[in-house]
């Protein structure tokens, strides 16, 4: 389907499922076409169908795993389309290691930077040039508030997010683009599950509802501002982080095998 010349344009990374499904949903409910992006493609076209149903949007399906090249170049390659410009991009995908460091194989370690640093700089790049020619143009990053804390390669990853994200806001948002990083904290979605974590380590009171996070997050992007960290819970997480001892905030050490 060709989106409406009228309405803008959102592109979705890890659009099928947690937090991408919910920002897909509710820009489609705010009336924004999309474009979706998972790797999974029968549920992505699933997704698709009931949010042109039930919202009325057009929504365009482009499978991707993008911790492949060809498949990242493929989603660039859509979003530098000028006939189809997209007005918004939601660098979501994300992928979780559980295991300690040194446990995990170099590859493993290198799809997951990839994922979170390289790929979200690699679809920023290709969606800004347009936006910048149009004078306007949203995009958020999803990182974590695991960004201000010292653990693991995670953490790492989504502190480089943040940092990018603070930085382009400011370069861009008097040209019109506004940038936000997105900082939840645990959120039920399918995430912890894939990763094959045991939820039950992290109490009720730290679990956030996708639902929240992402209207947070948009409100907070439309606003201008750089860094959303949705709950007081977790804004107070990140604030004791900056003056607190990194090993009072870096966790339990994970026995050795």
């Amino acid at each position: 389907m060709t989106p409406s010349s009228t309405r803008t344009t959102a592109l979705v990374t890890g659009a099928s499922a947690g937090l991408g499904h919910e920002f897909a949903k509710q820009l489609a409910a705010q009336g924004h076409d999309l474009v979706l992006v998972a790797r999974n493609a029968s549920r992505l076209a699933e997704t698709a169908e009931d949010f042109r149903r039930q919202y009325g949007i057009t929504a365009e399906v482009l499978p991707a795993d993008l911790t492949q090249d060809d498949d990242v170049a493929a989603v660039v390659e859509r979003l530098e389309d000028a006939t189809r410009p997209v007005g918004i991009l939601v660098n979501n995908a994300g992928i979780g290691l559980l295991h300690n460091f040194e446990d995990n194989h170099p590859a493993e370690e290198k799809k997951h930077l990839k994922l979170h640093a390289e790929t979200s700089m690699l679809l920023t790049h290709a969606a800004l040039r347009g936006m910048l020619e149009r004078g306007e143009g949203r995009i958020i990053n999803v990182a974590s508030v695991a960004a201000f804390l010292p653990r693991g390669t995670y953490s790492a990853a989504k502190a480089w997010l943040v940092s990018f994200s603070r930085w382009a806001n400011l370069a861009y948002r008097k040209r019109g683009i506004k940038v936000t990083a997105v900082c939840p904290g645990f959120t039920h979605t399918e995430f912890h599950d894939r990763m094959g974590m045991d939820k039950s380590v992290a109490p009720s009171w730290t679990w956030l509802r996708a639902e929240r996070v992402v209207s947070e997050g948009l409100a907070d992007n439309e606003r201008g501002k750089a860094v959303s960290i949705p709950s007081k819970r977790y804004k107070a997480v990140a604030a004791v982080a900056k003056v607190a001892p990194a090993r009072l905030m870096a966790g339990p050490a994970r026995k050795p095998k």
